[in-house]
Formats: structure tokens, C-alpha cells, sequence
């Protein structure tokens, strides 16, 4: 994204990915590394361009609509929201079974997480977000992976 931009804030509750992202970047003052968690943190400036990777399955459904809406008070008017991610949930992981949203991973040293993945499926996501204010377009992937662009 950095070749792109001339400025970038990076936003992460986990200092170790903060760590891993800076060691990739190097000394670059167009950079700023944010530790907080992201549904508490506000921004203190707009923005033209937010993207986020894998993060919108992770957002529990009652807190969908106020992530957008710290999207929005990121952004600039005309700005708009780029992200990228997927529905995959395997069947060992659904312990609540197939309609629950939360999920349990295990680490490679065997530790057991539950975590939020929300399996969104791109016309119900379109219908959410066009419901709350945002013009979205999506584009499913295979594997099954979706993109999308929205602007409030």
C-alpha cells in the first residue's frame, strides 16, 4: 500500500503485528503504527483511502454497524473503503455448530482460541451496508473470498 500512499497509519490491538509490519516497512517517516484496539480508537484525522484485510468476519454482529461508522469518521467526503475477505470456517472449527459466529482455532502449539468469523455472504452484506448508509460495490472470489469498495 506504501508504494501508493503518502502517508499510511497503521491500526493494530496487537503489538507483535505492529512489530512484524514495521521490521517489513523499515525507517520510513510516512508511517505511523498505531496500538489500540479498534473499537475504541478514533481517529484524529481523515482519511482519503481505509482498508482493512480479513477483519470485517471478525467484527461480532452488534458492533457491525458502529465499525462503520468509525470507518465514516475515518474518512474524508469522497473517500472511500477498500477490503478484503472471506467466509471460510472449517467444520472442526464450528463448535456452536454452523449458525453460530463464534468459532474455535488452534494455534500450532496446539492452544485453543475462540474467535469471532462471521461467514458474510456478499448480497447480505450489500443489503447490510446499503441499510446503514453505504454504497458498496463487492466482487466474489474463488476461493471464496470477497472485495469490495464502499463510500458512505
Amino acid at each position: 500500500m506504501l508504494q501508493h500512499a503518502t502517508d499510511l497509519t497503521a491500526v493494530d490491538a496487537s503489538p507483535e503485528m505492529l512489530a512484524l509490519a514495521s521490521a517489513r516497512v523499515g525507517e520510513d517517516d510516512r508511517v505511523r503504527f498505531v496500538s489500540a484496539d479498534v473499537f475504541r480508537w478514533q481517529p484524529d484525522r481523515r482519511y482519503d483511502v481505509v482498508f482493512f484485510g480479513f477483519w470485517l468476519s471478525h467484527v461480532p454482529p452488534e458492533r457491525f454497524a458502529s465499525f462503520w461508522s468509525m470507518v465514516a469518521a475515518c474518512l474524508k467526503p469522497q473517500g472511500r473503503a477498500f477490503f478484503v475477505d472471506d467466509a471460510y470456517r472449517t467444520a472442526e472449527e464450528l463448535i456452536e455448530g454452523e449458525q453460530s459466529t463464534t468459532v474455535q482455532r488452534r494455534l500450532l502449539d496446539g492452544t485453543a482460541y475462540r474467535i469471532v468469523k462471521v461467514p458474510h455472504q456478499p448480497r447480505d452484506l450489500k443489503r447490510q451496508l446499503e441499510r446503514i448508509g453505504w454504497r458498496i460495490d463487492i466482487h466474489a472470489r474463488v476461493p471464496p473470498t470477497t472485495r469490495a469498495a464502499a463510500q458512505v
